[in-house]
């Protein structure tokens, strides 16, 4: 199979430091990275681990729900998956992803709405990423448009 790269190069401290993550594999970009922004309300055009998990778990998903819908006889004609992770203190020190709340809506024809959620179910529990964050809980809000 495949192995994708990220690099990313700090300088300085935690608090008034700062780094770039580049995403080395696709060359599709380089991002910059600050723990101050990490934790804010407003990113600021910064992104964070967070961001980049929450990207990689709705694009994931999305791939595996469509699979899923045509093996459950239905035709996907879009879908629109948002993936919130949450940061927030560990109790044992420091901090730790709290959460992930996925929420989908798709155009699928072919499937109701109880197997649109039942199969959108099956998708979140076998999407690679959703296993890869198996120690965190995950929410998933499901409908057809």
């Amino acid at each position: 199979m495949s192995t994708r790269t990220a690099r990313t190069a700090w300088n300085g401290s935690l608090m008034e430091g700062g780094g770039q993550v580049e995403l080395s594999s696709s060359r599709a970009g380089t991002f910059d990275v600050s723990f101050p922004r990490r934790t804010a309300e407003e990113a600021a055009g910064v992104t964070s681990p967070e961001e980049l998990i929450a990207a990689a778990h709705s694009s994931c998903f999305a791939m595996q729900l469509s699979a899923l819908v045509a093996e459950a006889g239905g035709t996907t004609h879009a879908l629109e998956v948002i993936a919130d992770v949450d940061l927030g203190p560990d109790p044992a020190g420091g901090l730790r992803i709290t959460g992930v709340a996925l929420t989908v809506r798709g155009e699928v024809e072919g499937l109701d709405d109880a197997a649109f959620e039942r199969v959108a179910q099956a998708a979140k529990e076998t999407c690679p990423v959703s296993k890869a964050l198996a120690a965190v809980p995950i929410t998933l809000e499901a409908g057809l448009l």
